[in-house]
């Protein structure tokens, strides 16, 4: 029973990390880079820009007028966390790819809502592209689910489910 409760403890850890780096990673950018400005990091390849991001992930529904936006996009957040919660509550019994991948959706969650409640956007960042194209704009947080949900992905499809065990 202990060792459930140290596993749980590490997979929360690593969620607060991943807000923690998320927080400190948007406000480097907001004190540093003037909003929609770029900082050339690689060229032709890499930028770190300013960029404040009203809609979904990859700016999905940010031009959109309706007043309640931001509500929806909250309350998808919360429903998102308390289910990813559950999840992670449920399955924290060892330190697995299917723990940290949890871990790293709830940290990322909790760092974009973060953003929402306070000021309405998202704060994203990391710019890559090749030539004339490019692909949108995020951030840590953005990173922490993509990688979580990959983990996830990783551990359905090549992971064996444990044989049954055969009874006496």
């Amino acid at each position: 029973m202990t060792e459930f409760h140290a596993m749980r403890k590490y997979h929360f850890l690593i969620a607060l990390l991943v807000v923690f780096l998320d927080r400190l990673a948007k406000w480097s950018v907001a004190r540093n880079i003037p909003l929609h400005e770029s900082v050339q990091v690689i060229p032709d390849f890499f930028r770190l820009t300013h960029v404040e991001n009203s809609g979904a992930a990859f700016g999905l529904f940010a031009d959109s007028p309706s007043e309640w936006k931001i509500a929806v996009l909250v309350l998808f957040s919360v429903i998102a966390l308390v289910i990813v919660s559950a999840l992670l509550w449920r399955n924290s019994h060892s330190m697995n790819t299917t723990g940290v991948g949890l871990a790293l959706i709830l940290g990322g969650a909790l760092g974009n809502l973060w953003d929402r409640l306070v000021s309405g956007r998202v704060v994203d960042f990391l710019l890559f592209y090749f030539g004339q194209y490019q692909w949108p704009a995020f951030n840590v947080a953005d990173s922490a689910i993509v990688v979580g949900a990959g983990l996830l992905v990783f551990e359905i499809l090549f992971t064996k489910a444990p044989a049954p065990e055969k009874s006496a």
